[in-house]
């Protein structure tokens, strides 16, 4: 039996979502992993916004999407996800991805913060359209990781209008990483 991990996983998910031509967001740049597979999956019509708050990020992420050739396909802005309202329209993303924590291969202190995590969410509510799906992964068993991920998973869970999903490797030594999805059902 082959077990997927929820980063994976989620890429297989958004397969089944993302059409050709679509906006959506990566709210947490980091690396640019996420934001080259959204880049591929909306293709040469759609278009992708990537936020991060790190210069070291949106240079990663830049240099991810050159060496790919996508880079005319995504905006990159240098902010936080809670400006996310101001960069794309009410009710236009087709997805919208979460990847929490901290950048790899930098300075594990600086992480993200429930304040504006939650915050970005709720500008995610808005900016996801009807069917859209919202996708966060989660980091606990890092220091901030553990109240984060339990804030995030409160906000989801109290959302009337979403259908809401966690996926989770079980069999792990230290707490694992988790993947919510959140299906937006209508625009109530």
């Amino acid at each position: 039996m082959f077990l997927m991990c929820p980063t994976d996983l989620l890429h297989v998910l958004l397969r089944q979502v993302i059409r050709k031509g679509d906006l959506v967001v990566d709210a947490t740049a980091g690396n640019g992993h996420d934001t080259a597979f959204l880049a591929e999956a909306v293709g040469d019509r759609g278009k992708v916004i990537a936020i991060d708050i790190q210069a070291e990020a949106i240079a990663a992420t830049r240099q991810r999407l050159l060496e790919c050739g996508l880079e005319s396909r995504v905006e990159l802005h240098r902010t936080s996800h809670a400006e996310m309202g101001k960069l794309a329209a009410g009710g236009s993303a087709t997805a919208i991805v979460f990847n929490l924590g901290y950048l790899p291969g930098t300075d594990r202190e600086l992480i993200t913060q429930a304040e504006t995590t939650l915050q970005a969410l709720a500008a995610s509510v808005v900016v996801l359209k009807k069917g859209g799906v919202l996708a966060v992964i989660c980091y606990p068993g890092h220091p901030g990781g553990d109240d984060e991920a339990a804030e995030v998973l409160e906000f989801l869970g109290g959302l009337g209008n979403f259908r809401l999903a966690k996926y989770e490797l079980l069999s792990t030594n230290r707490p694992a990483l988790f993947l919510l999805i959140a299906w937006k059902k209508s625009d109530k």
